[in-house]
């Protein structure tokens, strides 16, 4: 099987090429930068079609996941790279699948779960849940990243592509014991006593294990029922509180600062990002996944952050 990752350079496009190269697959990933890797690299800008088109030419699997980051000041220039890298990279790969002769069966596009509203108050799943952007008070942060959600979905789902499977992955954070992942930034604030309460603590925290979620993606690779959006998130969202507390234990910290709002935006502004990263809440559950009977190998944040802390440890000695 011959998979295409499209933006692949990142913390989950690593995470999925290297599974699946050590698996035995043809790896190709698409990306601005040529870097030397185990798995073939072609080089794309994202925006317009190339000789990149041979590689998606026969392929099976297309996962895109292109994107600038959104660990970044949201000025107006971020904010435009945030969008128009995620909206012209799917309207380009659209015009690559009717330029080439054999597209692939399946396309999974990268989504996310802060498409959903702040939610205090109950879940939020693929039927019930609820899109943000129209909450009285929400920051204009918070707005924004609705919105580059919505575009992203709507330049992946508006053109038809008869033939071809299409899946939005509505992903919550994914965690991986690699460094300079969201887990590595997470686990340093407990290593330096900065990991109590970010206030006021109940906002949920929505995550994903990187072994449920390559196995998420590979169930909905197989399952050729399914289309649509999905989440990707583990079945149990837990308070900011909660969630930062089994942190600590597992590390084996007994204290940690708590974070004030305040305190919260001028670190931020600091390190160049956003607190929507901490302060939204994110209650998002995988109800098709569970629906289609998929077994999650780490449900519970307990069990992650056990398995997550060793491996870190082992990786770091």
């Amino acid at each position: 099987m011959k998979i295409i990752i499209a933006g692949g350079s990142g913390q989950v496009g690593t995470i999925l090429a290297r599974h699946f190269h050590q698996n035995g697959y043809s790896v190709v990933v698409l990306s601005r930068s040529l870097q030397k890797t185990p798995w073939r690299v072609a080089h794309w800008d994202g925006s317009t079609l190339g000789p990149w088109l041979d590689e998606l030419d026969c392929s099976d699997v297309l996962i895109n996941l292109a994107g600038r980051s959104v660990n970044c000041r949201y000025t107006q220039k971020n904010r435009r790279a945030i969008l128009d890298s995620r909206v012209l990279s799917t309207h380009v790969l659209h015009q690559a699948m009717v330029a080439i002769k054999h597209p692939p069966a399946v396309w999974l596009n990268a989504s996310t779960a802060t498409i959903y509203r702040h939610a205090l108050d109950r879940p939020m799943d693929e039927a019930t849940g609820e899109f943000g952007g129209n909450e009285a008070g929400a920051p204009d942060t918070w707005n924004f990243s609705i919105q580059v959600a919505k575009a992203w979905e709507e330049a992946f789902f508006s053109t038809p592509t008869p033939g071809i499977r299409k899946v939005a992955l509505r992903s919550a954070m994914t965690f991986s014991a690699d460094r300079g992942g969201v887990f590595d930034v997470f686990l340093n604030i407990v290593r330096h006593g900065l990991g109590g309460t970010t206030l006021p603590g109940t906002q949920f925290v929505s995550w994903i294990h990187e072994v449920d979620f390559i196995r998420s993606v590979e169930f909905l690779i197989n399952r050729k029922e399914i289309n649509g959006a999905v989440n990707l998130a583990s079945p149990h969202p837990l308070p900011n509180r909660e969630f930062l507390g089994i942190l600590r234990k597992e590390w084996g910290t007994r204290v940690g600062l708590p974070t004030t709002t305040w305190m919260l935006e001028v670190g931020t502004f600091l390190l160049r990002t956003e607190s929507e990263l901490v302060l939204k809440s994110r209650q998002v559950i995988p109800g098709r996944l569970l629906e289609a009977s998929f077994q999650f190998q780490y449900p519970t944040w307990v069990q992650a952050a056990q398995d997550l802390v060793v491996r870190w440890k082992q990786a770091n000695p």
